[in-house]
């Protein structure tokens, strides 16, 4: 039996396509079958650089949005960098494949916005190229643009190594038939031979509203740090996933009372928190998120099993319900048994 998922949720599930497959295949499969419609769009992202001097390169990189026939979201198809075993990384760029890299995120977001993911890489840089009033220069396969001062802005190159075959789908807010909408896109995915990659995962995001209480939120914290390895050990967590860590420490003490909301914040902004913990609370630990008010429960293990997902979900939920009881979740001593009566009487509750 399928549970029935409550909540309003979006799902990330990271796949890669077999050789001589891509997303951008999978997008036009999927548009096909609903009467709907393909756009390019931009995935930003970050990797480490090779630069001297230079900690990380930002990037751009071709993905795409699917609408059905209605006009509605349908989902998004992405590339997800973490998503490396099996990639030929010496293999040549794709013909129509590229992607853009800059060091600064206002610049990023300021060529996300002018320059075109449809286009070709020859012409990518040209709105940005006029923006500054300079001209795009190529050295190689690498087309770059630099401002009058002689600075560079950006860089355009072949996106090689087989990376138009990572494929992470991002759904909409889903309200309802969480199953079924699953279902049909994972079904479409699997009959174009995707695959589970060796170091997916699956990201759940849910409302964050009912976690901005300093209750609620401690709670969140309480589970996701004294619960870690039973939540890991029941929710079968990838070891091989990246950008996973435990909530840092500072988080963590600050749970052993009852702390403010603002305290929370310090408390996290002192540990550095970014959103490449187990859990993603950098939405709800500010009054104006940037993005989406969201939690995002990052440790489901990767699939494209419809049903598994679903299933994995609706315990996570019980979970999340029982952190909105203000009782402070106990320390431990944490097993996964014990973790299955929280949910168990969390679902009790609910009846």
């Amino acid at each position: 039996m399928i549970p029935e998922l409550r909540r309003r949720i979006g799902f990330e599930i990271e796949l890669m396509a077999p050789p001589g497959v891509s997303r951008r295949t999978l997008a036009l499969d999927l548009a096909g079958r609903c009467g709907g419609s393909v756009r390019p769009v931009w995935h930003h992202d970050s990797e480490p650089s090779l630069v001297p001097g230079l900690g990380r390169f930002l990037n751009l990189t071709q993905g795409f949005e699917v609408r059905r026939r209605d006009g509605s979201p349908l989902c998004t198809l992405v590339d997800d960098i973490t998503l490396k075993h099996g990639l030929d990384p010496r293999a040549p760029a794709t013909p129509g494949w590229f992607r853009v890299l800059t060091d600064d995120g206002r610049l990023l977001r300021l060529l996300s916005a002018r320059c075109d993911p449809g286009t070709t890489l020859p012409r990518v840089l040209e709105p940005a190229a006029e923006l500054w009033g300079t001209t795009i220069e190529r050295h190689g396969d690498v087309h770059r643009l630099d401002d009058a001062a002689g600075a560079t802005i950006a860089l355009a190159s072949p996106a090689g190594g087989e990376r138009e075959r990572p494929c992470e789908i991002v759904t909409p807010p889903l309200t309802e038939n969480h199953h079924a909408e699953l279902s049909s896109l994972l079904t479409t995915a699997r009959e174009l031979g995707f695959t589970v990659p060796r170091e997916a995962a699956v990201h759940l995001h849910v409302d964050g509203g009912p976690f901005r209480s300093p209750a609620a939120l401690a709670n969140l914290i309480r589970l996701f740090a004294h619960w870690r390895e039973p939540l890991r050990t029941l929710l079968a967590t990838n070891p091989a996933c990246r950008r996973l860590a435990p909530l840092p420490e500072t988080l963590v003490r600050a749970v052993a009372g009852s702390p403010t909301t603002s305290e929370l914040r310090e408390a996290a902004k002192a540990g550095h928190i970014t959103k490449f913990f187990d859990i993603n609370l950098t939405q709800v630990l500010t009054d104006d998120p940037p993005l989406r008010d969201t939690v995002e429960i990052r440790i489901l293990p990767g699939s494209i099993d419809a049903s598994e997902i679903v299933h994995r979900a609706a315990l996570v939920e019980l979970l999340l319900d029982r952190c909105l009881d203000p009782t402070p979740i106990p320390a431990g001593p944490p097993s996964p048994d014990a973790l299955l009566e929280m949910a168990a009487s969390s679902l009790i509750q609910d009846q």
